[in-house]
């Protein structure tokens, strides 16, 4: 985006760093290795890169290989951990970014050797209950051999899997993965497990709530962006800080009669005359149109205080009621993050709408300017009132 617009995100790079303090405490001895998938949840892939490894984590994980070559192309050279297999096609761009792929299938095991790259580390991937990716525990030797059959090309630099429920630490589930884990490793061939393989399980909600989850290092998401990763662990996830407000500007405003109806299909109808603030941020930005058809109407936050949306949110506008308060066009809004005494937070929207925090931060489309590091008060676009 080039042109102004009356909306933006804050990202608070600050908050990332506060963040990645209160899991390297809480996960010492074990290292933090920060999760900057899907252009980091939407905050920004190399800002965000670059302010958690400042703040002491010792590598990035990211999904895809484009997104990894993006953190190079940005001069990022700090290790790199793809979490999946990729095609077999981008063999020569893992190897040339000098990224840390991660394997499951003796297939690709073979395609890294073929490169015959400068000695590879590669982190073998099992599937202990999550079903997603990942070897089977039976085959896990097996390819641990493999990989150390292509020497000099492959080494083997890690072992990993990924937890199903660590967000619930009522269920057992996660105790049951961590043991499959274990006997896992023990039956890898001898030699092939040292001192210099990593062994990784631990996601965000695994680094809070589960202390035999944290092995060589943990790998932070949503935590190191001040975001929940689910009602079960909220206490344990207190002291985060969130790293994204979203923000907009009145762009208009009018006085509504009441009977009066509003917005696509005119389903709100007031029953007393108000006062209607129009806000640029529709569901092409990220507000979901069901925030229109949920039991209670989300609020955002206009002079300090909670006001309701009202009518069906548009792809480009939504509208506030504001009551007989005082509002003009160029007031501040906040839909995400704090103003005054009160804060809407992403948990917020995610309890009302049946999902996580997750989907909220990273839905906030890319015609949402970010602006990095900058005052939560403050617009680029328009001074602050």
């Amino acid at each position: 985006m080039t042109a102004a617009r009356w909306a933006w995100a804050d990202v608070d790079l600050g908050a990332v760093a506060h963040n990645v303090e209160v899991v390297r405490r809480t996960v010492e001895p074990s290292a933090v290795w920060a999760v900057v998938k899907a252009d980091g949840y939407g905050h920004g892939a190399v800002p965000v890169g670059r302010a958690a490894l400042d703040a002491g984590c010792e590598g990035l994980c990211v999904a895809l290989t484009a997104e990894a070559v993006a953190l190079r192309d940005a001069g990022i050279d700090a290790p790199i951990l793809l979490l999946s297999e990729q095609p077999i096609v981008d063999v020569p761009a893992i190897v040339a970014a000098g990224l840390t792929p991660t394997v499951y299938t003796t297939g690709y095991v073979d395609a890294l050797a073929a490169a015959q790259s400068r000695r590879l580390g590669v982190h073998l991937k099992v599937d202990t209950g999550m079903r997603r990716v990942g070897c089977a525990p039976a085959d896990a030797p097996g390819l641990a051999a493999r990989i150390a059959g292509h020497a000099p090309w492959l080494r083997l630099a890690g072992v990993s899997t990924h937890l199903a429920v660590a967000d619930d630490p009522t269920r057992r589930e996660t105790d049951l993965q961590l043991e499959q884990l274990d006997a896992t490793l023990a039956e890898l061939p001898t030699g092939v497990i040292d001192g210099d393989v990593a062994v990784h399980v631990a996601n965000s909600a695994g680094a809070l709530a589960h202390p035999k989850a944290r092995r060589s290092f943990v790998r932070s998401g949503i935590a190191l962006y001040g975001v929940s990763p689910g009602p079960g662990v909220d206490p344990l996830a207190a002291e985060l800080r969130p790293v994204m407000s979203l923000r907009a500007r009145v762009s208009f405003v009018k006085r509504v009669p009441a009977g009066a109806a509003i917005s696509y299909g005119l389903r709100h109808v007031f029953e007393r005359d108000a006062t209607v603030a129009t806000v640029p941020l529709g569901y092409a930005d990220g507000v979901p149109r069901r925030l229109s058809t949920i039991d209670r109407a989300m609020p955002v936050l206009i002079g300090g205080r909670r006001r309701p949306i009202v009518g069906v949110v548009t792809m480009d506008q939504l509208m506030v009621d504001c009551g007989d308060d005082h509002v003009s066009a160029g007031d501040e809004v906040v839909l995400l993050g704090r103003q005054g005494d009160e804060q809407i937070r992403a948990e917020e929207w995610a309890e009302a709408l049946g999902t996580i925090g997750y989907e909220i931060v990273c839905g906030i489309s890319r015609r949402v300017p970010r602006v990095v590091a900058a005052p939560a008060r403050t617009s680029p676009l328009w001074p602050s009132r």
